[in-house]
């Protein structure tokens, strides 16, 4: 074929790098970036009415718009998968926002996403007035569970000076955060009440604060993360996405701590109701991050996780780290912790004590697929081989 070949263009960046590597003139290589870049979005629960429409006018365009063969004779809704570069997109919404049936705002929502989807750092500010610098390099955070039933750890830094110790340990091996967890969330477990968690965490908390360090408390409870916030911490990562207290985000916008909305179907087994695992997964964290600003967070604050192994099979789990890039278009930075959990274990038939390969296998694809941390207990181990993975994503622009 005499040396040609196919090219995959994920973004206006590598276009315009493409463009101008053939020696196409500054003129040229402006008019023709956002042809060069394809993309497929799906707009969820459209009536039919409107994506009769969408389908036209993409067409129109030059690009293309499927719709459910029920939709053009139906008064119901559908989903809409609409495919085209995003010089197509950009016509397709300027036509959009001149019509009837909520159209104006399906364009204000592609135009979102399409934006989302080119965002690639974010500058994050934290309680105290920290900064957390997102995207350019996969930042760690290590896993420091003052508990004694953890799955993984569960008891070897439950004394404070043990776990000030590790703190600081696996920040010397490169932790960028350390996330404190006083109440252990495994399957099965008996959650400890809020007396208990803070007698764990918050010697700790106090202990490490002056430490020049970015920490962040595995919280749920509002009286929790206030103490912690006042005590020195920056970040609330909590795995109920503000479902499980009510008053988490007020005490979040108060400080303008860094919140983390992990998806959590609580009390579901395993794998349970999805009708499509991550068009339900990207929708109830958009609910979330509606919930955070309704009490008061900045959306700026927020971060989002997937929340793989909580209510998920090792298959959904999977599927999750594969289609990491989806949730990009909800614009926010991404938190992954895949760490020694089961789903690693199930496929390698391995203990918990014996997943440090699966879970930097895990890690690397999370941070090549748009993870910006990941949540870890191995923190030297998955801090070398995301830098590599770091350098092979930003290889070549």
């Amino acid at each position: 074929m005499n040396g040609n070949y196919a090219t995959l263009i994920s973004n206006q960046s590598e276009a315009k790098r493409f463009l101008e590597e053939i020696g196409a003139s500054p003129a040229g290589v402006q008019y023709m970036v956002p042809k060069g870049v394809w993309r497929c979005i799906k707009l969820r629960n459209i009536s039919d009415r409107a994506a009769n429409i969408i389908k036209q006018e993409m067409l129109s365009k030059g690009g293309e718009a499927a719709v459910a063969k029920e939709a053009i004779m139906s008064q119901g809704t559908h989903d809409v998968l609409i495919m085209g570069t995003l010089r197509q997109f950009q016509r397709l919404t300027e036509k959009l926002r001149q019509q009837p049936f909520g159209l104006k705002d399906v364009a204000q929502d592609i135009t979102a996403i399409l934006a989302n989807l080119e965002t690639r750092q974010w500058n994050m500010k934290l309680a105290h007035s920290r900064i957390l610098e997102l995207g350019s390099q996969t930042k760690i955070m290590g896993i420091l569970n003052v508990t004694p039933d953890s799955f993984s750890d569960g008891g070897r830094f439950f004394d404070t000076k043990r776990a000030v110790a590790h703190a600081l340990e696996m920040t010397a091996e490169g932790a960028d955060i350390i996330d404190i967890g006083g109440a252990s969330s495994r399957p099965g477990c008996q959650i400890a009440d809020v007396e208990e968690e803070l007698k764990r965490i918050l010697p700790v908390v106090e202990s490490l604060a002056g430490q020049n360090l970015i920490l962040s408390i595995d919280t749920f409870r509002a009286r929790v993360a206030e103490a912690a916030l006042q005590s020195g911490a920056h970040i609330i990562n909590d795995i109920g996405a503000l479902e499980m207290d009510d008053s988490l985000a007020e005490v979040v916008g108060r400080w303008q701590a860094g919140l983390v909305l992990m998806h959590n179907r609580l009390q579901v087994r395993p794998g349970q109701g999805y009708a499509n695992l991550v068009d339900d997964v990207i929708m109830e964290l958009q609910q979330a991050v509606d919930r955070a600003q309704a009490g008061g967070v900045s959306l700026e604050q927020v971060i989002i996780d997937p929340g793989l192994g909580f209510g998920k099979t090792t298959a959904q789990n999977l599927t999750l780290i594969r289609r990491l890039q989806d949730f990009r278009s909800l614009g926010r930075p991404i938190l992954v912790g895949a760490s020694r959990k089961g789903f690693i274990g199930e496929v390698l038939g391995l203990e918990v004590e014996r997943r440090l390969e699966g879970s930097l296998a895990a890690a690397v694809s999370a941070a090549m697929n748009g993870a910006c941390i990941l949540r870890v207990h191995d923190v030297r181990e998955t801090k070398l081989a995301v830098q590599v993975a770091d350098e092979i994503r930003r290889a070549n622009g």
